[in-house]
């Protein structure tokens, strides 16, 4: 029996788009749809953090943000998404801010329960920490995923002040469990200072391949998009996004910005050229709403979910 048509945001051309629901691009509530092909879920979690905090408002600052966008159709990929697919806004996860591993327990039961109504979950961060959760469970429904990481740091140290769960250290914890495939795995925008001349070997010891930020200014989008494709093959794809990967002019409002970064028509380029991926779970985490300007962080994060939404309808075309 063929679905219902899609229940659709909230138009912009019957109410204002300032004004109406504070969900995710105005989209319907979970509740409120009888399917559901993508969900959004908010973490509002940032007690893994090592320098700014804030990212726990991360979450409503990029439903607020996400009103700027026209969703009707997109033209970079001929579609119509929300008439094409059920997108609807999960709500957020009541995440301990005083206890890490309860909170990242209670992130993964949220997750699991989800995905039984969703096959795909975006996620809106929230810091780093929150990945090694979700990763866990998108893992119960489709085995280790190829992880494609978008960020400035490796976030593959060990611990911090002895503390094996923060957001500098999920993929550490992820290759230890096996939760991301190691031969389709990479890291994408690395820059800066590291704590130690170790640290990248260590990394692709985990088995990561990585893009730094001087090879997409070297060689462009395209490299780095056919880098990913070849690399990721065909096997389920899980993003894992930090708005840091963006320079700081793109995205001033994140706990540990790091210069000469990608742009947010590089990071946005590069989605777009994994059409035809298929996509089964995102997070685009440590959106600090404190110290961003004019939305401009949120405005980011919100379009990247989007272009995300577009990646799974174009796969339902």
């Amino acid at each position: 029996m063929a679905k219902n048509p899609p229940i659709e945001p909230v138009s912009g051309t019957v109410v204002p788009r300032y004004a109406g629901p504070s969900t995710f691009c105005r989209l319907p509530e979970l509740r409120d749809v009888p399917y559901c092909d993508v969900a959004i879920l908010g973490v509002p979690f940032d007690s893994g953090t090592s320098y700014r905090p804030g990212a726990r408002f991360g979450p409503q600052a990029i439903r607020q943000a996400s009103r700027h966008l026209r969703t009707n159709f997109h033209p970079a990929y001929d579609t119509e998404p929300f008439k094409t697919i059920q997108v609807a806004d999960a709500g957020d996860v009541a995440c301990n801010p005083y206890n890490i591993e309860e909170a990242i327990a209670q992130i993964e039961a949220a997750a699991d329960e989800l995905y039984g109504k969703a096959p795909v979950i975006v996620s809106l961060g929230g810091d780093h920490t929150i990945a090694v959760p979700l990763l866990r469970s998108v893992n119960k429904v489709t085995g280790p995923v190829a992880l494609v990481h978008f960020d400035a740091h490796l976030d593959t140290w060990d611990t911090y002040f002895g503390a094996p769960y923060t957001h500098g250290t999920p993929f550490r914890r992820a290759a230890e469990e096996g939760l991301f495939n190691e031969d389709a795995s990479m890291h994408v925008g690395i820059r800066g200072p590291l704590y130690s001349r170790e640290d990248l070997a260590r990394d692709e010891e985990l088995g990561f391949k990585t893009v730094h930020c001087d090879e997409l200014q070297s060689h462009g989008v395209e490299h780095v998009v056919k880098r990913i494709r070849d690399r990721i093959g065909d096997h389920p794809l899980y993003l894992s996004i930090d708005i840091d990967v963006l320079d700081p002019a793109h995205a001033p409002g994140t706990g540990t910005p790091e210069v000469a970064g990608l742009s947010s028509r590089e990071l946005v380029g590069i989605i777009r050229g994994l059409r035809g991926c298929r996509l089964v779970g995102a997070d685009i985490v440590e959106v600090a709403p404190a110290y961003d300007h004019a939305e401009i962080t949120s405005l980011a994060a919100a379009t990247i979910a989007f272009e995300m939404v577009n990646l799974v309808a174009c796969r339902a075309t």
